[in-house]
């Protein structure tokens, strides 16, 4: 089509100056792309007021031919553009502003959490800014680089020992919170956790695809907000939409049957007998969530599960194939994606969420091929020029 003029563009945005300031924004957003492309910046029109009013309204992407069977079109919503790199910046986000409306917590409180350590680290983020002091339980299987982010934002970090599994690091939390008079999130039991995604990345959703086609969401779960939430939103606007739900094969909770034993609170009581470890760390603990389980029987998904190994060959293939770094959990997740996508009937849409970073990952099996000194073809490429080579056992090299 025929570019527009300069001075098309000059008259089209002088309107919309007159026009009210909401307006105006979304016309002009719309302008960058029509005139200058949509890789241009024109910024977000914003001045936030702390950090965590930039949670929220991350990108939907499309997945290349490079791993996209022909035939459909397959995205991806990266949650790691959240401020804090993970769709958990949702949750720390949601109970805490509840807490506050419903006056349970006032300046200089604890928060305490029990945690793989996405949720934690986005706990200290709302904390920090908040001004609240953090104390996290963590179970000691989950990476370290997790601990040292969380105190690097000023939280406690409380290691639990491995065999006691994440009902241990659970009831650690509820020990301290009982003894120390501080605020626990039970993230796994909160309503206000599935209730923010049903008032947010449901809809930001529905947005991204109106007036296009959407034929298969996919999502894993950890606490079962997302799925909840925004699963329950999705499915109230699109009813023949198809959820597809994901979790580990070593670790088949849900597709055992067998149900959760619970405390009055709706806690966990003890290990769930299906739960084995695996290592997409932040999915499945070893027990079935209350905000899972409560999530509406409409949501009517299909299980599939996924092996570990799959998972993590996926996030790496979405690494160097796609440039997405994520982690073993958006690893799973886009497999079962894939699976669902080649057997999708032709001109299906498939969406599937990546929950995190791959960088939280840097000390799990995700990287234990990724080496951190040169390999042969590394050197080879060092050794091609004369200068400035750094060869193991010969002296380094400046200039030839």
């Amino acid at each position: 089509r025929t570019p527009p003029t300069m001075t098309a563009m000059a008259d089209t945005i002088l309107l919309l100056m007159l026009a009210p300031s909401a307006h105006a924004l979304l016309g002009l957003r719309s302008i960058s792309k029509i005139f200058m492309g949509p890789s241009s910046s024109v910024g977000r029109g914003e001045l936030y007021s702390d950090v965590t009013q930039t949670i929220g309204n991350t990108p939907v992407v499309r997945i290349s031919n490079k791993m996209c069977p022909p035939g459909v079109e397959m995205y991806v919503k990266c949650e790691f553009f959240n401020p804090l790199a993970s769709v958990k910046d949702r949750l720390a986000r949601a109970i805490v502003e509840d807490a506050e409306e419903r006056g349970l917590l006032k300046p200089g409180d604890t928060l305490i959490e029990a945690t793989s350590g996405n949720t934690g680290i986005a706990v200290a983020m709302v904390a920090a800014q908040r001004g609240y002091k953090c104390v996290i339980t963590m179970a000691e299987p989950f990476s370290v680089e997790r601990r040292r982010l969380m105190r690097m934002l000023g939280a406690k970090v409380i290691v639990t020992p491995k065999a006691g599994k994440g009902t241990g690091m659970v009831r650690k939390a509820e020990e301290l919170a009982a003894k120390h008079g501080w605020f626990l999130c039970h993230q796994f039991e909160n309503e206000a956790n599935w209730k923010y995604h049903e008032k947010t990345t449901g809809p930001e959703i529905l947005a991204d695809f109106e007036g296009k086609r959407l034929d298969y969401w996919v999502t894993g779960y950890g606490t079962g907000g997302t799925y909840h939430g925004a699963g329950k939103a999705i499915k109230a606007a699109r009813p023949e939409l198809k959820i597809i739900l994901a979790e580990p094969e070593d670790a088949g909770l849900l597709k055992s049957g067998i149900g959760q034993e619970r405390n009055e609170d709706g806690s966990p009581a003890a290990t769930h007998p299906a739960f084995k470890p695996h290592p997409i760390q932040g999915w499945t603990p070893d027990f079935v969530p209350k905000v899972l389980e409560d999530a509406p029987s409409e949501l009517d998904s299909e299980l599939l599960p996924i092996p570990a190994a799959a998972a993590i060959a996926t996030a790496k293939d979405l690494a160097s194939k796609e440039g997405l770094l994520t982690g073993i959990s958006g690893g799973g997740t886009m497999w079962a994606a894939l699976q669902t996508a080649k057997a999708a009937p032709e001109g299906s849409v498939v969406l599937a969420m990546l929950p995190d970073t791959g960088e939280r990952y840097l000390s799990t099996p995700l990287y234990t091929d990724i080496a951190a000194d040169m390999s042969e073809e590394e050197l080879e490429i060092a050794k091609s020029t004369p200068s400035f080579q750094l060869i193991p056992g010969k002296e380094p090299v400046l200039q030839a």
